[in-house]
């Protein structure tokens, strides 16, 4: 393996001492931003969030040869929302795309109403997170790693967003969930697949035998606020998605998930993570991936504080193993093993994480990466 050469160690070094002092005149609140309230009924809430980062790649630089040394702005985040009516709620948020390559981009991330009649019966519609799996519920802000898995490779507008309806509900507070709606999914166009222009449809069901998880959202990771032991199960389809208008195929995709997460007091808190994956378009993966993988994680958030202390955090080292078989159009196996930590100073509010990966993709070398990523939001 090529070393690293000095100045980049010294430029993600700087970068790190960087981030501690962004951090640091940042206020250590949790969750979400303020709240202006109109009325009884009516009411604007508003936030936002940063991920930011510092990557070197193996053989990553122009040459071909040597590491590469770049920062990378991974996301803004600009969070709105309120309450329209006694049983109307709304969420707008956008976020920073820097894809297609040379340019920058606002984008809408959310656009969502929200008519809530009781804990058993809320229906969405708008743009929003469709029932799918906890990695997409939760990331990449409430992840446990800091990179989102790719073994998750379900369709998608815009970072795991789709257009749609939504039906979705509880009971026990969260301890048992049901989301099911309908999207777009792989949208029609003149030469692609998907002709008779048919929806995606979308359902999740996750029962949590220990602590409820309330909501529509969740998190891969709650730093021991809960304990939690939840299984997942998604399944989606759409027909005539896969493919070529002349030559197009249907998409199946399910996945089973499982997190759980013990507070062991003085002992510190163990989380252990996984999920696997099925994709099935009829070998006509050109639209979208075609196969099976999994994901592994186990992370143990230290007892007690350390640092400096305005700065005091938890440390949480954590492991994550990744494979996925591709099938149908393409072939091959991708694995990645990625070590990380994380430096915890206020949960998903303020963290700092260091990432180390060792990636073997299914084509071409096989190459390792570092990545010291900073993450806030209010």
């Amino acid at each position: 393996m090529t070393r690293p050469h000095r100045n980049g160690i010294l430029g993600w070094l700087g970068w790190f001492l960087c981030s501690l002092t962004v951090v640091t005149a940042a206020p250590a609140t949790s969750h979400a931003g303020g709240t202006i309230k109109i009325d009884d009924s009516h009411s604007v809430s508003v936030g936002m969030g940063v991920r930011s980062s510092f990557n070197m790649v193996e053989n990553g630089a122009p040459n071909g040869t040597d590491w590469s040394n770049d920062f990378v702005l991974n996301s803004v985040r600009l969070y709105l929302g309120g309450q329209l009516h006694n049983l109307v709620t709304f969420e707008f948020n956008t976020d920073y795309d820097p894809l297609p390559a040379g340019t920058e981009d606002i984008r809408v991330l959310d656009a969502v109403v929200k008519l809530g009649l009781s804990d058993t019966v809320n229906v969405w519609a708008g743009r929003f997170l469709p029932p799918s799996d906890r990695s997409n519920l939760s990331g990449p802000y409430y992840l446990n790693a800091w990179d989102f898995p790719f073994v998750q490779q379900y369709p998608a507008v815009f970072a795991g967003r789709d257009d749609g309806v939504a039906l979705w509900g509880q009971t026990g507070g969260g301890r048992f969930k049901y989301q099911a709606g309908a999207f777009e999914g792989q949208g029609d166009t003149a030469t692609g697949p998907n002709q008779n222009d048919a929806l995606l449809f979308a359902g999740r069901l996750t029962l949590n035998l220990w602590d409820p998880e309330p909501g529509y959202y969740n998190s891969s990771t709650y730093y021991g606020a809960k304990n939690v032991l939840a299984l997942g199960l998604v399944a989606m389809t759409q027909d005539g998605a896969s493919g070529t208008a002349a030559a197009s195929g249907d998409f199946t995709g399910w996945n089973v998930d499982v997190l759980m997460e013990k507070n062991l007091g003085a002992s510190g808190v163990p989380t252990l993570e996984g999920a696997y994956y099925n994709y099935d378009r009829d070998g006509l993966g050109a639209a979208g991936a075609e196969g099976h993988g999994y994901f592994a994680l186990a992370s143990y958030l230290l007892p007690g504080k350390v640092g400096p202390k305005k700065l005091q955090g938890r440390v949480q080292p954590m492991v994550r193993y990744q494979n996925f078989e591709n099938k149908g159009g393409a072939t091959g196996k991708h694995t990645r093993t990625d070590l990380g930590v994380s430096y915890v100073i206020d949960g998903h509010n303020a963290r700092l994480t260091a990432n180390y990966g060792m990636d073997n993709p299914a084509t071409g070398p096989d190459f390792n990466l570092f990545r010291l990523g900073v993450q806030f939001q209010l």
